[in-house]
């Protein structure tokens, strides 16, 4: 099996949680793979994401580990075997890796939560819209991956869209709503397309005003995925160096407490879209 030079952010937590699993039972890597019957570096590659691994080895070491949780090593079998290409990779090569991470983790996951304070929910964005924001960039990017950028998050949003339907629940700040992005005429086409969105059965946008007392993560970009298995949910954060990835149960377990406190002082769904609509007529 050819080693991957370039694992997915999939690929890179199915590891990560085989790496988990391997340290509770407190056994080493060498040890691990002599019980496995496989060479000594397979483990180490496994959990790195660089190898992948079949659902009967899988079992096998969630066997060795004596994990005894049948639903997270159900669900770790649902991660094995060949991945199928997804539709953001016909942008690899094209745009940063961390775009496609996202839309892979958006695509797998179970539900959604987000918090934005300085934009627009990126699931929700119009095309003028992100052609603006990525405009804004410096130095300026090249047109065409401008518009590779632009068509790539258009595509994102096929997750609200899917059936069953995925529960969303956004939370983005006062300000970003009234940032004029791209001009008076594209915010305003912009919010209007949000409060359509936020009229989906399974979205649930939360504005937190200006007159919030403060919350948790207040400027940051927040995405967290759950997954078939909470053990498998992802965090994603952006910072000026790219996407950050959180997965271990502390860091799950404080952002979904951070993102609880910072949904307490947002507005419910209606007064929200009230609020919205205000704006709207303030531009």
């Amino acid at each position: 099996m050819a080693p991957r030079h370039h694992p997915t952010i999939r690929q890179r937590r199915f590891g990560a949680e085989l790496r988990r699993l391997r340290d509770g039972a407190g056994m080493s890597a060498p040890t691990a793979a002599e019980r496995l019957g496989v060479d000594r570096t397979m483990i180490s590659n496994i959990e790195s994401g660089r190898f992948g691994i079949s659902e009967e080895r899988l079992r096998r070491l969630a066997s060795i580990y004596e994990c005894g949780d049948p639903e997270l090593v159900d669900a770790l079998a649902a991660m094995t075997g060949g991945r199928a290409r997804g539709w953001w990779d016909e942008y690899r090569g094209k745009i940063p890796p961390d775009f496609l991470d996202v839309a892979e983790l958006e695509h797998h996951a179970t539900a959604l939560r987000t918090l934005q304070t300085a934009h627009i929910p990126g699931l929700f964005q119009t095309e003028d819209h992100a052609r603006a924001l990525f405009d804004l960039f410096v130095p300026a990017l090249p047109r065409i991956e401008v518009e590779l950028r632009v068509s790539q998050r258009m595509a994102r949003h096929s997750v609200i869209e899917r059936a069953p339907a995925m529960p969303y629940v956004g939370l983005v700040h006062e300000a970003a709503l009234r940032m004029r992005t791209g001009g008076r005429h594209v915010a305003i086409v912009q919010l209007r397309h949000l409060l359509e969105e936020s009229e989906r059965p399974n979205v649930r946008l939360l504005v937190i005003p200006f007159a919030a007392e403060g919350f948790p993560m207040a400027g940051d970009t927040v995405l967290y995925a759950s997954a078939a298995n909470t053990h498998l949910d992802t965090v994603e954060v952006d910072s000026p160096i790219g996407a950050v990835f959180f997965d271990s149960p502390t860091q799950l377990a404080n952002f979904r407490r951070r993102l609880d406190l910072a949904e307490g002082v947002a507005l419910n769904p209606k007064r929200s879209r009230d609020l919205i609509h205000n704006i709207v007529g303030d531009l």
